[in-house]
């Protein structure tokens, strides 16, 4: 038990503060009875640390502190105060500096955590009785470790909860913003006439406005506006649905394809399909297969001169010519294939393509041929409600043998009144 005066003072010019009575005082309140596992304590302050107001390095010393303490438990019974020197100390903190030490030593002080019980000439030290048992000991006493044990308890578990809540949020975010963005992506294929693009800049708004080190209060309105948008792109696909006759199988869904430019004109498409021709309707109705000679001469009559050009490499030249706005996009212009790809990257982007739309492209087209369709479907842009739903469309195509580059690019040159001779090879 405590022996001497209520109160002690620090020795030497160590000022005393009305918080270093209070702490002594809230010592003087513990039942002796009282046992407290030391090292579990230790790992509840330490993750109290930041509602305690303590650094790392305050909890070295405080841990050092405690290996001088020889039992497990903490009572008042076996005595709450350590008496190590400096350079004890210092050894036991991993070599803390003796100045560094002194400071973490007052922080903990000022924490409310131990308080100085200091000897008339301010040495460490044990003092037996002549018995052989109690006697007094002067140094740190780790009563308010003991005093506030329950309270440091519940700040423990307050933070593991606010962890818990954190990383609940931080998953809702997560899965938000990945079924938003998809979400979205659906809706540029599926319904190209709505402006998802509304949408997809309030996500992105939210998205960019989390700090890096979120908290659950940057988070919290956050996942709210998350679902907002979420609920709205929801309910515009959810009429989608319920507006057809879709199946619910994955081998009889048929994908929904609309022409999103409601202002085209044929010049942008081939003018001739594989399967023009391949079948004529007679005078009852009935569909009969041609001959094959009747379709190779309906695809001869319908080759032009633009057509006949599919085959031969596209000139960068030309390119430039016929989409002059997709060098504004190039760092230095547009001079080698490279710029025109990297362009056409940043032009992607900015008109809404998903980079799935253009991959698909790039596989179907390659590269260059893909990087031309994004600079023609720029010069056309006030056209086209939805580029990605567009481009997919022409990916299609492409891939049905029924979509060539040359064409569109020609079509393109017409309408920017420029012309250009086709040397036949």
């Amino acid at each position: 038990m405590q022996t001497g005066n209520a109160f002690t003072t620090p020795f030497g010019r160590r000022s005393l503060s009305l918080g270093m009575l209070a702490t002594q005082h809230l010592a003087l309140e513990i039942d002796p009875a009282t046992s407290i596992d030391k090292w579990k304590l230790f790992r509840s302050l330490c993750e109290a640390r930041a509602l305690v107001g303590i650094s790392d390095r305050a909890l070295v010393v405080l841990n050092a502190l405690l290996t001088f303490y020889p039992q497990a438990e903490l009572s008042e019974a076996n005595g709450l105060v350590v008496f190590p020197s400096n350079a004890q100390l210092s050894l036991r903190a991993h070599g803390m500096a003796p100045a560094t030490l002194r400071r973490h030593l007052a922080a903990l002080i000022e924490a409310g955590l131990i308080f100085r019980k200091d000897s008339p000439n301010g040495k460490r030290f044990a003092r037996k009785a002549r018995g052989g048992e109690g006697g007094e000991a002067f140094g740190f006493s780790l009563a308010p470790l003991v005093a506030r044990a329950e309270e440091l308890a519940g700040m423990a578990e307050q933070v593991r909860s606010e962890r818990l809540q954190l990383k609940l949020m931080k998953e809702r975010v997560t899965l938000l913003r990945r079924d938003i963005v998809k979400l979205i992506e659906l809706g540029f294929e599926t319904l190209p006439d709505l402006d998802w693009s509304v949408q997809y800049r309030r996500f992105r708004s939210v998205i960019d406005g989390i700090p890096r080190q979120a908290t659950i209060h940057d988070l919290e309105p956050a996942v709210d506006g998350l679902e907002c948008i979420h609920m709205e792109v929801s309910n515009n696909l959810e009429k989608q649905l319920n507006s057809e006759n879709m199946s619910a199988k994955e081998s009889q869904t048929e994908r929904h394809k609309q022409n999103s430019n409601t202002q085209s004109t044929s010049d942008l498409e081939p003018s001739f399909r594989k399967d023009q021709g391949a079948k004529v309707v007679d005078q009852t109705g009935s569909m009969t297969e041609t001959k094959q000679s009747v379709s190779d001469k309906m695809a001869r009559s319908a080759q032009t001169p633009e057509t006949a050009q599919t085959d031969r490499p596209i000139p960068l030249a030309l390119v430039r010519q016929a989409c002059p706005s997709i060098a504004a996009y190039g760092r230095d212009g547009i001079s080698s294939w490279h710029d025109l790809m990297a362009a056409a990257v940043v032009v992607r982007s900015m008109l809404g393509v998903s980079p799935s739309a253009y991959e698909e492209a790039c596989d179907i087209l390659g590269q260059e041929n893909a990087a031309i369709v994004v600079a023609c479907i720029l010069e056309r842009a006030d056209h086209i409600n939805s580029a990605g739903g567009y481009l997919r469309s022409l990916t299609d195509k492409a891939a049905r043998e029924e979509f060539s580059v040359w064409p569109m690019l020609l079509a393109q040159l017409r309408a920017n009144g420029s012309h250009v001779q086709l040397v036949k090879t």
